[in-house]
C-alpha cells in the first residue's frame, strides 16, 4: 500500500564564523567553532576576513591601533555575510556598538607576556648579558606597553636594553631571534600556547614586572544584537569569572581614554573563599616607552554576590583606579607614540 511521500527534515544551515586569516586567529576561531558545534549541534564553517591591520605594514600606533583588526569583521557581521565573529579581546575597542552583541567571553588563557630569547636566556639574563654582538640587548615588540615596562624593569635591575618596534605574525617575529637579528622578542603567552609554540618560550614574564594588555589571553565572541536566539546560545560559552576581570581591565582602559595601542597594562584577579569569588584586585601601569617614567597603582575591593553587581563593581573599580592614575600623571604618558 502506498503510504504517500516521505517527509524529510533538512539540517539547519551551517553557522558562519568570521575570523582573521592569521594562523593564530584561525586556531582561536577553530577552537570556538568546535565548542559551538557541540553546543548547538549545527555545522560551523570558518569565513576568512582580511582586516586593515592585516594588510597594513605600518606600526599600529600610526594606523590608529584601536579597531584595526576588528572593523572588517563587524562590517561583515552587519552585512549578513557571517553569523558571528571571534576576536582577541585585547583588540576590541572599549566602546561596544549597539548593533553588535558581545555574546560571550570564554575562559581566559594565560594572560602573561612571554620572552623567546637567544641561548635560552631569561629577561634578567639577557639584560645583564647584553646583545650577542656586544652592546645592549635588542628586544623586539610591537607594543608600546611592553616597551615601557621592559625598559623600566631593565632600569630597575641596573641594565639597559633597546626595544625595537616590529610587526608580523608569530613565525616572523620568532624568526628575528633565530636569524640573530634580535636578541629576543616578547609575545603573548596565550597566543603561543594556542598555536603550539609555547615550548619555545625561554621565560614567562612575571606580572609584578610586566602587566599584560587589558583583556590579554581572552577571546570575544560577537554576533548581531538583532539575532537574539544565537546570542543566547553563544552566551553558554561565557565564563563569569573571566567576564568580571576583563570588565575591570577594560573599564580602566576606557576611563584613561586610551586605545589598544597605548602603553597601558592592566590585570585583575579574583580571590575566593573556596566557594565563590569574594575579592578582586586590579593593577594598572602606564609609562613612557624608554622606561624613564612609570605610573603603577593597584586597588582591591570586596565583591557582591550577584553576577550583575560584580560586573558593576568591576566597572567602578576600573574607573576609580584610572582616576588615581590620571592624578599621578598618567595622561601625559599616554600621548607618546612609537614612530
Amino acid at each position: 500500500m502506498n503510504s504517500g511521500p516521505q517527509q524529510t527534515t533538512s539540517a539547519p544551515p551551517a553557522l558562519r564564523l568570521g575570523t582573521r586569516r592569521s594562523k593564530l586567529a584561525m586556531a582561536q576561531s577553530g577552537g570556538v567553532a568546535d565548542r559551538v558545534r557541540q553546543l548547538t549541534g549545527r555545522a560551523v564553517e570558518l569565513v576568512e576576513v582580511t582586516t586593515f591591520g592585516d594588510v597594513s605594514r605600518a606600526h599600529l600606533t600610526q594606523i590608529g591601533g584601536t579597531g584595526v583588526f576588528v572593523s572588517a569583521l563587524r562590517d561583515a557581521l552587519l552585512r549578513g555575510e557571517i553569523d558571528f565573529a571571534v576576536h582577541s579581546l585585547k583588540d576590541l575597542p572599549t566602546t561596544q556598538p549597539a548593533e553588535c552583541a558581545l555574546a560571550a567571553v570564554p575562559t581566559r588563557v594565560d594572560p602573561r607576556d612571554a620572552l623567546i630569547a637567544r641561548d635560552g636566556l631569561t629577561f634578567e639574563g639577557l639584560a645583564v648579558a647584553g646583545g650577542a654582538g656586544g652592546g645592549v640587548a635588542r628586544i623586539g615588540t610591537g607594543s608600546p606597553r611592553r616597551m615601557a615596562q621592559l625598559s623600566a624593569w631593565a632600569r630597575a635591575i641596573g641594565c639597559e636594553i633597546e626595544t625595537v618596534p616590529i610587526r608580523g605574525n608569530v613565525e616572523t617575529r620568532i624568526g628575528y631571534v633565530r636569524k640573530g637579528e634580535l636578541d629576543g622578542v616578547v609575545l603573548a603567552a596565550a597566543g603561543l600556547r594556542r598555536i603550539g609554540r609555547d615550548a619555545e618560550v625561554t621565560a614567562f614574564l612575571p606580572t609584578e614586572a610586566v602587566l599584560p594588555a587589558p583583556g590579554q589571553g581572552a577571546l570575544a565572541i560577537e554576533c548581531a544584537s538583532s539575532n537574539a536566539p544565537l546570542a543566547a546560545q553563544l552566551a553558554e560559552l561565557d565564563d563569569p569569572s573571566t567576564r568580571a576581570v576583563v570588565t575591570a581591565e577594560r573599564s580602566l582602559l576606557a576611563a584613561l581614554e586610551a586605545g589598544c595601542s597605548a602603553p597601558v597594562g592592566a590585570l585583575a584577579d579574583l580571590h575566593d573563599d573556596g566557594e565563590a569569588a569574594t575579592e578582586m584586585r586590579l593593577r594598572g601601569a602606564v609609562g613612557t616607552t624608554d622606561g624613564s617614567t612609570l605610573v603603577q597603582l593597584s586597588t582591591t575591593g570586596s565583591l557582591p554576590a550577584s553576577v550583575e553587581e560584580i560586573l558593576a563593581r568591576a566597572e567602578r573599580m576600573g574607573r576609580e583606579l584610572a582616576e588615581e592614575m590620571l592624578a599621578k600623571g598618567a595622561a601625559g604618558l599616554m600621548g607618546e607614540r612609537v614612530l
